[in-house]
C-alpha cells in the first residue's frame, strides 16, 4: 500500500468500525496498518545497523526494531518478511553484541523461511552469516560450503555488489586456512565485480584484504 492510500484506508475503516458498527473493519485496520509498521521498522533498524558499523555505538531499539518487525510479518503471512527480519534479529547478536552462537538459530529459521519461498536473496545473506559462525567455531569445510553458495545465490539473482562481498569472505577464510593463493584469486574476481557494477566500499574491503595478505 502506498503513499496516502494506507492512511485513506485506515480512515475508512475507522469510521466503519466507530460509526457504522463494523467490529470487523478493527482487524483489517491492523491488518493495514502492519502491513505499514512492518516494513517500516525494517527500513528503521537497517539504518540503525549501518550506523553501528560506522561508528561502533550499539543501540538496542535496533533488536527491538527487527523483533517487532519478525512478529508483525508472521502474523501478516510473510514469509519472505519474517524471513529477512530474523536475519537482523541474528545480525544483531551475531555482529552488534559479538555472539554467533546466539544468532545461530535466527539464521537457521530465516534460511528455512526464505527456502520455502525462493527467497534467494534472504538465503544468501542467511546462509553467509551461518557460515561466519562456522568460521568463528572452527569448522572451516563447512564455512567455505556456506559461503560458497552465498556467492552463487547472489550470482544467479544478479546482486554483483553482494556477490563481490562474498568473494571477499571467501578471500579471508581462505587465508585464515593458510592458502594465499586462493585467497588473492578470490580477490581479483571480487575487484573485476566490484568494479563492474561500482562497488566502492567493497573496493576498499578488497584492498584491505590484500594488504593481510602481503602482510
Amino acid at each position: 500500500m502506498q503513499g496516502q492510500d494506507w492512511i485513506e484506508r485506515a480512515g475508512e475503516l475507522f469510521e466503519a468500525a466507530m460509526f457504522r458498527g463494523d467490529t470487523s473493519a478493527l482487524d483489517r485496520s491492523d491488518e493495514v496498518l502492519d502491513s505499514v509498521e512492518a516494513p517500516l521498522a525494517m527500513a528503521r533498524g537497517k539504518v540503525l545497523h549501518v550506523r553501528f558499523l560506522n561508528n561502533r555505538e550499539e543501540n538496542t531499539q535496533e533488536l527491538v526494531l527487527f523483533e517487532r518487525a519478525a512478529e508483525l510479518y508472521e502474523r501478516l503471512g510473510d514469509a519472505s518478511g519474517e524471513a529477512d527480519a530474523l536475519f537482523w534479529v541474528g545480525c544483531w547478536h551475531q555482529v552488534v553484541k559479538g555472539d554467533g552462537v546466539a544468532g545461530r538459530p535466527y539464521f537457521e529459521r530465516s534460511y528455512a523461511l526464505a527456502k520455502s519461498v525462493d527467497d534467494r536473496m534472504t538465503m544468501s545473506y542467511a546462509i553467509r552469516h551461518l557460515g561466519f559462525a562456522d568460521k568463528d567455531a572452527g569448522r572451516f569445510d563447512e564455512a567455505r560450503e556456506r559461503l560458497t553458495e552465498s556467492v552463487t545465490l547472489r550470482r544467479e539473482i544478479g546482486f554483483r555488489p553482494g556477490e563481490a562481498a562474498g568473494l571477499v569472505a571467501l578471500a579471508y577464510l581462505a587465508v585464515e586456512t593458510g592458502d594465499p593463493s586462493a585467497a588473492s584469486h578470490y580477490l581479483d574476481v571480487a575487484q573485476s565485480v566490484a568494479e563492474s557494477c561500482g562497488a566502492k566500499a567493497v573496493l576498499g574491503w578488497i584492498e584491505q584484504a590484500r594488504t593481510l595478505i602481503r602482510s
